[in-house]
């Protein structure tokens, strides 16, 4: 699966590693609906971090089609809120 990271660009990530990453997508759900501020924003940097962590980046010159967009580390809570709408990042 190929995942865009805004404003950073691709990498490639298995398939073994979404379930993992559906647990940070849950959390990162519950804080954005309880308007946890400070959880939303720590949790939304363990995501990405475990991204860049298990993805293998693509050259900055590839560009494929992401099935997958994540936000930028710096987004706000209402513009992930935008971006997800009920769904989630990850796909379950």
């Amino acid at each position: 699966m190929i995942v865009r990271i805004m404003g950073e660009g691709q990498v490639r990530l298995a398939d073994s590693h979404l379930a993992d990453l559906n647990k940070l997508d849950d959390e990162l759900l519950a804080e954005m609906e309880n308007g946890d501020g400070p959880g939303f924003r720590r949790t939304l940097s363990a995501l990405l971090s475990r991204v860049r962590e298990v993805g293998e980046p693509l050259p900055d010159d590839s560009l494929e089609p992401s099935e997958l967009i994540l936000p930028a580390a710096d987004a706000t809570l209402e513009e992930v809120r935008d971006l997800l709408g009920d769904d989630g990042l990850i796909p379950g």
